[in-house]
């Protein structure tokens, strides 16, 4: 009877392919969408992946997201170096500031300074030079990936060429020297990324009574990492997280502040409702154009449970295939983009995506099996 039923199924090419289309639109839709939106996720922390060195990050309880412009005072860095458990803490500035290129252009920039004895929240992967690169008189490092584009000096032919190590720029009107390239994650924030020392991005700010960003922590081997949260929060009154914790926080703040999430929910809700009613429509009509077929093994004596198992087998097969063309499709689609646009498809997505299209053949099924327990064998038996 499976073989029969598998005949049926692609006997009707024009239905077959009708359900096909369906199902795979679905699948892609939904997939498609489902990646970017965690891709667009997973570049909101990606500040915090790539500084992994700290186990807690301390800030300002009323900070919202790690590209918030909060800050503390510099006496908390003493505060969190005292509690027990901690290994060592080190500051971290992180703001907006005012960039001028060596032609005079003016860019937004977000101004990173590090712990100037350890370095430590500098970039991992250096093009040029190296993280001592920034103990020289002035030096900051800038983002390969924006070399071109935003940090792109026009000559005065019109030629654009990037910036290079050795040329001179302005922070906020002080004069800092490029010492080295380096090369970082994707990042949901568009603004070019400059490193430097923390003293250093203290002098570059504007004059405040409250420059310290973060403080991040490392905890004493052997030390329980929620105890020593706990105790930081307790003694200094600032805010404490994890990496995960401010990983979420993040995100979280970016998909529900900008409208992301709802839109992406949008597109992947209509994807699924169109594919259900072209999935489910072209099924019923097959289920209705058979009718005779299921009426003739009805009269020999096929049970109603056989012909429903007939249906939903024809309903599990269309849905594996279409759902395969449709993932398969939305891969490809990731693969082709590269790091153009923000794609990442895990394998969660690809269960959640194939149980949405289990769902429509499901319910097309279920439509088909209802009209099936009506009727009668004597169909057959009419003109």
């Amino acid at each position: 009877m499976n073989l029969v039923a598998l005949r049926m199924l692609i006997g009707d090419r024009a239905k077959y392919f009708g359900i096909l289309v369906g199902l795979a639109f679905a699948s892609l839709l939904i997939t498609q969408q489902g990646a970017i939106l965690l891709g667009l996720t997973t570049r909101t922390w990606q500040f915090i992946a790539d500084t992994p060195a700290a186990d807690l990050w301390v800030m300002d309880p009323e900070m919202e997201h790690h590209a918030d412009s909060k800050k503390m005072l510099g006496r908390e860095l003493d505060r969190v170096r005292s509690v027990e458990g901690v290994e060592w803490a080190v500051p971290m500035y992180r703001a907006f500031a005012t960039l001028r290129l060596p032609n005079g252009s003016l860019r937004t920039c977000i101004l990173v300074g590090v712990d100037d004895a350890s370095l430590i929240g500098a970039p991992m992967e250096f093009v040029q030079g190296s993280a001592e690169s920034l103990r020289g008189e002035g030096a900051v490092v800038v983002d390969q990936a924006t070399l071109l584009d935003k940090l792109g000096v026009r000559g005065p032919t019109g030629d654009k060429r990037p910036i290079a190590v050795g040329d001179v720029l302005e922070l906020n009107d002080r004069r800092a020297v490029v010492a080295g390239v380096y090369r970082q994650s994707p990042q949901f924030f568009w603004e070019p990324t400059v490193y430097t020392t923390y003293s250093r991005a203290k002098d570059f700010a504007p004059a405040e009574r409250r420059q310290l960003t973060f403080v991040m922590v490392k905890v004493r081997a052997g030390a329980d990492v929620a105890a020593v949260q706990r105790a930081i929060r307790e003694q200094t009154g600032m805010e404490c997280r994890t990496n995960a914790e401010f990983k979420l926080q993040t995100a979280m703040y970016i998909l529900t502040q900008t409208g992301i999430l709802i839109n992406f929910a949008i597109a992947v809700g209509l994807g699924f409702l169109v594919g259900a009613a072209i999935a489910g429509q072209t099924f019923y009509n097959f289920v209705n154009d058979n009718l005779r077929y299921f009426a003739a093994l009805k009269a020999i004596g096929a049970s109603d449970w056989t012909l429903a198992r007939m249906v939903m087998l024809q309903a599990g097969v269309a849905s594996a295939i279409g759902f395969g063309l449709g993932a398969g499709a939305a891969a490809l689609f990731g693969r082709s983009v590269g790091d153009t646009l923000a794609f990442y498809l895990p394998w969660p997505l690809l269960v959640f995506s194939g149980a949405a299209v289990g769902l429509i053949a499901a319910g097309s099924a279920f439509v088909g099996v209802l009209k099936l327990r009506r009727l009668e064998p004597a169909v057959v038996f009419k003109a």
